[in-house]
């Protein structure tokens, strides 16, 4: 039974629970019942051995075993006693002292999500941005469509930016050091690895047959271990220009995509546009809800469940570019701070403790987020029904080109996957009601 709860801190707490020890000695006694007529004991017929004996040679270990089962059963009935979710395993902070005939008490730590007394998520205002469809964007997606068709041929003219060059590989040296036969031979089979991004824009005028020479250092950690680090010059032919040739935006150009005509092919431009201009307000509304949930509730997060997010962060490189966008974003206070010498490792380690506290302050804003989310969904009744995963599968396969039975399949096979995809559709599907019961705030033109 739980005897008390010891507030350490609102994520902290020390649990005491006592097992009673006619609990114990009971399920002893009928433990060792039960190998008395299980066991062979030489001269004796199964269930005739004395008790006296069978505890002689048994006891200690049937001990542990029901040790081993009573504290599980009565821990996991404190934790419903008490209210608390665990997100950490429980730390005994003593032995576990036990004497037959006598009540074992144990005390122990664990980390849990806090509770909230009063979940305050009525009210929430949200912008209520309005959109519309310009002639412009659907104009931008025709030349974005335009630009996804476009053909090459080959041109007798000066090189522009948008053309298509072929080249022959002529020839390669080594700077500052000794050429060897292998390094033509791997330099002529490279391909596009050996230009740069820039590449292009030194072309512009050249012709067929024209002799481009430029230098080019490969990287220290290339996989080509026998060029890594090396510069050289390398000497190209251009073999053959070819021109971008774009279609004509009318009706044919409709048809090809599958439309009666241009006009067919705008309407239907001008309803995708609208539908996802409409998803893009309704992302920002619900950022604001969040933003919004974790001002009107205060909360903490449990260190080990921060420590463990952020490590699997780490680990798996969901680092958002944001987070490092708002690293290098430094305050004036911090650049007072930093010491000239920029290679120094004090340096260095402030700069490393500077991003892995940007990146754990975002990871305790997502973990707010995330409990109070699923409060609220538990307090309304939120489910996620086998319609809502295929649903989601469906859209997903959308996105990623393939088909939903592929994904169901896939998913079905990795429960941590399938685990992840209810609760991501359970988040949206809180944030979609928290989203119908906002208000909707105009905005106000001054």
């Amino acid at each position: 039974m739980l005897k008390s709860i010891e507030d350490i801190s609102s994520t902290k707490k020390r649990f005491t629970i006592e097992i009673p020890s006619d609990v114990i000695e009971r399920e002893i006694v009928n433990s060792l019942e039960r190998l008395r007529y299980s066991v062979r004991i030489p001269g004796f017929r199964p269930g005739k051995a004395p008790m006296g004996l069978i505890e002689k040679r048994f006891g200690k270990d049937v001990e542990a075993e029901v040790l081993e089962k009573l504290i599980t059963e009565y821990y996991k009935m404190a934790i419903r006693e008490s209210g608390f979710k665990p997100v950490s395993m429980p730390e005994l902070e003593t032995e576990v002292d036990f004497k037959r005939n006598n009540p074992l008490n144990l005390t122990f730590t664990l980390e849990v999500l806090p509770k909230i007394e009063q979940l305050n998520y009525e009210d929430i205002s949200v912008k209520d941005i309005s959109v519309d469809v310009k002639d412009s964007d659907i104009e931008s997606v025709l030349e974005r469509l335009q630009q996804q068709r476009a053909t090459y041929e080959v041109a007798d003219k000066p090189i522009e930016m948008d053309d298509l060059v072929d080249f022959e590989f002529v020839d390669c040296e080594i700077v500052n050091g000794e050429n060897e036969p292998v390094y033509k031979e791997i330099i002529s089979k490279l391909g596009n690895e050996i230009f740069d991004p820039d590449f292009m824009e030194g072309l512009i005028g050249k012709k067929k047959e024209d002799i481009v020479e430029f230098v080019k250092k490969f990287d220290e950690h290339y996989e080509r271990k026998e060029i890594a680090g090396k510069t050289f010059n390398i000497k190209l032919r251009i073999q053959e220009v070819k021109k971008k040739v774009l279609p004509q935006i009318d009706d044919e150009f409709a048809k090809d995509l599958g439309f009666d005509d241009l006009n067919a092919l705008k309407e239907r431009l001008k309803v995708n546009i609208l539908k996802a201009k409409q998803q893009e307000v309704k992302r920002l509304q619900k950022a604001e809800i969040v933003n919004k949930l974790i001002e009107k509730n205060p909360l903490d997060v449990p260190e080990s469940l921060l420590e463990k997010e952020f490590q699997s962060y780490i680990a798996e490189g969901r680092l958002s570019s944001d987070v490092f966008d708002e690293e290098i974003e430094i305050s004036e206070d911090d650049k007072s701070a930093e010491v000239k010498d920029s290679d120094s490792l004090d340096d260095k380690q402030r700069q490393v403790e500077r991003l892995e506290r940007k990146i754990k302050e975002k990871v305790a804003k997502s973990l707010k987020a995330s409990i109070l989310i699923n409060y609220i969904g538990e307090k309304e009744g939120v489910i996620v029904s086998d319609d809502d995963v295929r649903q989601g599968l469906e859209g997903m396969a959308k996105r990623l080109d393939t088909t939903p039975e592929r994904l169901m399949n896939l998913y079905s096979q990795k429960d941590d996957l399938m685990e992840s995809l209810r609760h991501s559709i359970y988040e949206d599907k809180v944030l979609d009601l928290l989203l119908s019961k906002s208000i909707k705030e105009k905005e106000v033109n001054e």
